[in-house]
């Protein structure tokens, strides 16, 4: 199956750099091209890309505000922020957003064609030279926020979860992989599959990125740690 990409940053230079890379990719097409984020949310309304390669800051409204709107709208593309420095402070606002992963601009060609593939299927992608460093951080800084009123609701989730289950969370919020997971829990990495995959379906998390959120916000990771 053909996964079809919006490419969207207000670079044209970067833009037609990426299509090159993707272009290599005999499973990937680039549907169509952004240079704001008002236009991207347009063009994913009218083409329906699987996969939105979003810049934060571009003029207009920005990428933060341009995933939420497509969240908000029941679109089904995914949005894979691409940022160009570990601690951007728009990151975690973009998974706040509902964004399905990020990704750092400098990411090698074969990195990036992973990380389209990977929200294409379904699952979330948290770049993992950078995920727990900038995860503590931004939920170090949201922590002083007034609790917002989904907050409650978060939490009454989390209390759902068995306390094993609450471990895994934990560790999918602190940026491990199925894979290591499984080896810190010695358990068979399928097992970890099928942990995280019924945390997700509990906590109402459509992937990853999500249930890390959640967990922040709904206090089951302690920021200040």
């Amino acid at each position: 199956m053909m996964i079809r990409v919006l490419l969207a940053d207000d670079d044209a230079l970067l833009r037609a750099g990426v299509a090159v890379v993707l272009g290599t990719a005999d499973d990937i097409d680039v549907a169509g091209e952004a240079g704001d984020g008002l236009q991207a949310v347009e063009l994913c309304r009218s083409i329906e890309p699987d996969v939105v390669l979003m810049d934060v800051r571009m003029p207009g409204i920005d990428g933060i505000e341009a995933t939420r709107r497509i969240v908000a709208a029941g679109l089904t593309s995914r949005v894979l922020v691409l940022t160009t420095f570990h601690h951007d402070e728009y990151v975690w606002g973009s998974l706040r957003a509902g964004a399905s992963g990020f990704l750092l601009k400098r990411a090698p060609p074969e990195r990036l064609i992973d990380a389209v593939r990977t929200l294409a299927a379904g699952d979330a992608l948290l770049d993992p030279s950078v995920t727990r460093d900038l995860i503590q951080h931004f939920a170090r800084w949201d922590a002083s926020a007034p609790q917002s009123p989904g907050q409650a609701s978060r939490q009454q989730s989390l209390a759902q979860l068995t306390p094993r289950e609450a471990q895994v969370l934990r560790l999918v919020a602190e940026g491990y992989s199925n894979e290591e997971i499984a080896g810190l829990l010695v358990i068979a990495e399928s097992t970890a599959k099928t942990h995280v995959k019924h945390v997700l379906a509990k906590i109402g998390a459509r992937d990853r990125a999500q249930a890390v959120v959640i967990a922040y916000q709904g206090g089951l990771m302690n920021p200040t740690a």
